[in-house]
């Protein structure tokens, strides 16, 4: 028989002691909400969820419908089940307090809820990242701040990513190596799919949108030009380029297969220290990346090390295959 996300998640707290009770139950909540995420997504057109609403969300970012719908699903699906002291969502300015007629809990939870929005209206792999937190331990008895999830990637209880492609993935860890569950469609159950996911320490192929060269950095540069000169160039090795521009699609191949993974600061927003979001996007794929034998550093830093100063903070991201992420560090030094 095989094994379901319920039946994993109870191991993790009966026998290995990893989660407690609040956990497991929020994962299942975010897992359910993933699925109703995926019905939207796999409806597309035939849903009129295609397109833009014409609203910029408070990156300055147009907003698809399918993401305030993914962003609402979330919401509804977490702020009743009384494990969460507030949420925090890449799509609003600021946090959502649990709502008074709900009980609190002691845990935060962060998410993307639609990452890859460019990629939904050309039917491309896209997904929803999320992270959880344990509150401070002062929670019970006041409101939440923002200053409360202002904690290094570090201290993340759990993360993980849907991908919602040719099959609907959940990829999970609660810092016990890093599995994949499948969604079975007939049965609507998640099936252990992959346990202790491994990414190769060495790869032929990295993921960067080579549009941008011209405003990168110089170690950036030099790096991806030493890529391009194959085998007669200093790396002695022909490279591969992928770049699917929906960082779950990119992350879960190198979690197949290895890879490394680009996004770097640039001259086009110079005050940016990158494009994407520390919070919601680059300490949870850090965490499953690291869990998977990995690494995941803004250049010269690990990741997870980072302390967040504000909840929209951006940062530089590069993570994937632990030699070729060394590697392309070395270029920084």
């Amino acid at each position: 028989m095989k094994k379901t996300l319920t039946q994993y998640l109870v191991e993790q707290q009966r026998q290995n002691n990893l989660i407690p009770s609040e956990v497991r139950l929020l994962i299942e909540v975010i897992a359910r909400a993933c699925k109703t995420i995926g019905h939207h997504v796999g409806k597309g057109a035939l849903g009129g969820v295609l397109g833009s609403l014409g609203s910029e969300n408070v990156q300055g970012e147009v907003q698809k419908k399918l993401d305030v719908i993914s962003n609402e699903i979330l919401l509804e699906a977490n702020e009743w089940g009384g494990q969460l002291a507030a949420i925090a969502s890449e799509e609003m300015e600021t946090i959502h307090r649990i709502p008074n007629p709900y009980p609190k809990g002691e845990y935060l939870l962060l998410f993307d809820p639609l990452d890859g929005s460019s990629n939904i209206d050309v039917n491309v792999s896209i997904g929803t990242i999320f992270s959880i937190l344990k509150a401070p331990s002062d929670i019970t008895g006041r409101e939440a701040t923002e200053q409360d999830f202002l904690q290094p990637g570090a201290k993340q209880v759990a993360a993980g990513y849907a991908v919602y492609g040719p099959q609907t993935i959940l990829v999970l860890t609660v810092g016990n190596g890093v599995v994949s569950f499948t969604l079975d469609r007939e049965l609507g159950s998640w099936v252990l799919t992959q346990e202790n996911i491994q990414i190769p320490a060495d790869t032929k192929e990295f993921a960067i949108n080579m549009s941008n060269m011209r405003h990168w950095d110089e170690p950036i540069v030099n790096y991806v030009q030493d890529c391009l000169a194959g085998s007669t160039g200093p790396r002695g090795k022909d490279f591969n380029m992928r770049w699917v521009a929906s960082m779950v699609a990119d992350v879960h191949r190198i979690l197949s297969r290895g890879g490394v993974f680009l996004y770097p600061w640039d001259k086009r927003e110079p005050n940016k220290p990158g494009k994407l979001r520390l919070m919601y996007e680059a300490n949870p794929m850090s965490m499953i990346v690291e869990q998977a034998g990995g690494a995941a550093v803004d250049t010269t830093n690990r990741i997870l090390d980072i302390q967040p100063t504000e909840l929209h903070q951006r940062v530089s991201v590069i993570l994937g295959s632990k030699n070729e992420v060394e590697k392309v560090q070395s270029y920084f030094k």
